[in-house]
C-alpha cells in the first residue's frame, strides 16, 4: 500500500465536508463558533478576565480565515477557576493537567494562553502575554486582545519558532485584510519592529490577474 502522502488525489467525502464546514463558518454557525459563545458566556457569568486570540481575533479585525479551535488568554487564577466551573460539566482536560481542553458538546478544542508566559518557543524575550483584565477590547462577540497586542505576540511566536511561521503568514494577511499602515510598527515593541515592516513591505505586493 502507498503511504497517504503519495496520494495526490483528495478524498470526496473530506473535500466536500471541509467546504461545508466552510460554509458554516463564514456563515457564523460553525460549531467553533458555537463553543466561542457558549465559553465566553461562562467567562463573562463568573468574571473570570479573558481575551480571546489566534484565528478568532484574525477574523474580528477582518482577516476572514476558517480555524477548528478557540484560543483564550486568561491569568493562571482564571485558568483555575475556569477549571473548577466547567470540568466535567460540558468540557474535558485535554490530558491530565493541562492547560487545553475539549468541548464535548461542540468537539471543539480549547487553547488556553497564560498571562506572563513567552509566546513562540517559550523563552524569555521581550514580549508576553499581557493579563487580559489590563488589555481586553469588547465586541459583540466578546472581549479579544487589542490588534496591536496580537500583532506583536505574533511576530514575536514566529520570529522565535520556526514551527510557528504561520504566526507571520497571518501578520502579512491582517496587514492586507485591515489594511494596516506602516506606521502601525510604531505601536509594537521594539523588538518586533523591523519585522512587521519587512511583513508589512511584502504585502503591498499583490499577484497579477
Amino acid at each position: 500500500m502507498s503511504p497517504s502522502w503519495t496520494k495526490t488525489q483528495p478524498a470526496g467525502a473530506a473535500l466536500w465536508s471541509g467546504a461545508a464546514n466552510a460554509e458554516r463558518f463564514f456563515m457564523g454557525e460553525a460549531e467553533v463558533q458555537k463553543a466561542l459563545r457558549k465559553l465566553t458566556a461562562t467567562l463573562e457569568s463568573a468574571a473570570i478576565p479573558y481575551a480571546i486570540a489566534g484565528a478568532m481575533a484574525l477574523n474580528e479585525y477582518g482577516y476572514r480565515r476558517v480555524t477548528v479551535d478557540v484560543d483564550v488568554l486568561l491569568t493562571r487564577d482564571g485558568l483555575d477557576r475556569l477549571k473548577q466551573l466547567v470540568l466535567g460539566r460540558g468540557y474535558v482536560e485535554k490530558f491530565p493537567g493541562s492547560k487545553g481542553m475539549r468541548d464535548t458538546e461542540h468537539g471543539v478544542m480549547i487553547d488556553v494562553l497564560i498571562a506572563g508566559d513567552y509566546p513562540g518557543d517559550g523563552k524569555p524575550k521581550a514580549v508576553r502575554f499581557p493579563d487580559p483584565a489590563s488589555v481586553a477590547v469588547q465586541s459583540s462577540h466578546g472581549a479579544f486582545l487589542p490588534l496591536s497586542k496580537l500583532v506583536e505576540l505574533k511576530l514575536a511566536s514566529g520570529m522565535s519558532a520556526p514551527h510557528r511561521l504561520k504566526d507571520l503568514a497571518d501578520v502579512l494577511e491582517l496587514c492586507r485584510a485591515a489594511t494596516l499602515p506602516e506606521e502601525f510598527a510604531d505601536v509594537l515593541d521594539p523588538s518586533v519592529r523591523d519585522k512587521y515592516r519587512e511583513l508589512w513591505s511584502d504585502a503591498q505586493a499583490r499577484d497579477d490577474e
